[in-house]
């Protein structure tokens, strides 16, 4: 059995990049499974704080990285960049001790009501992961376009295309874990 652990870098309660981490646990090959982790809780990273102890979101979220075979994130795209709010909890995840996310299976997902996607985010992101030393999954990337057009007024992911791409990046996700492993 294969772990995944989603991350959403949106708090919005009707995001649409939650609800493609939700489509991603839909599409799941057998074998494989997604567990869903908020990150409404972590509070702002402070090293002062750190250096006393983790907070218990931070360390929630820190046994769950830890825990799981592979991380998915789904990142809004805001200015140009990923959100602060999944900047911030990155942050508490690469410090010591055992940076969690170093040598994990990492899949890099987006969503935005644009034409172009979340590009700009995505490579951001994925710098940051790799300098994090995580394993971003390579080749095709899923940023969506265009959301109001792929998710229905219930949050599903109503676009066969969308789902058949989504579900092609899982599979090359749980197939880099395994590698890893």
């Amino acid at each position: 059995m294969t772990t995944i652990l989603a991350i959403s870098g949106s708090l919005r309660r009707q995001s649409t990049n939650t609800a493609l981490l939700r489509a991603a646990g839909q599409l799941l090959p057998a074998g494989a499974s997604l567990i869903l982790h908020g990150l409404a809780d972590i509070p702002m990273y402070d090293d002062d704080v750190r250096q006393q102890g983790y907070p218990a979101p931070v360390e929630a979220l820190r046994r769950a990285v830890a825990a799981a075979d592979a991380v998915l994130i789904a990142t809004p795209e805001y200015n140009r960049s990923f959100s602060g709010v999944l900047k911030n909890a990155l942050d508490w995840v690469s410090r010591p001790p055992a940076a969690p996310l170093a040598g994990k299976a990492v899949g890099v997902v987006g969503v935005s009501p644009g034409a172009l996607g979340t590009g700009v985010a995505h490579y951001q992101l994925k710098h940051v992961l790799t300098a994090m030393g995580a394993f971003v999954v390579p080749g095709a990337e899923v940023m969506v376009g265009h959301s109001a057009q792929k998710f229905d007024t219930e949050g599903r992911l109503t676009d066969e295309a969308t789902q058949k791409f989504l579900a092609a990046h899982l599979e090359r996700l749980i197939d880099l874990a395994r590698r890893l492993r």
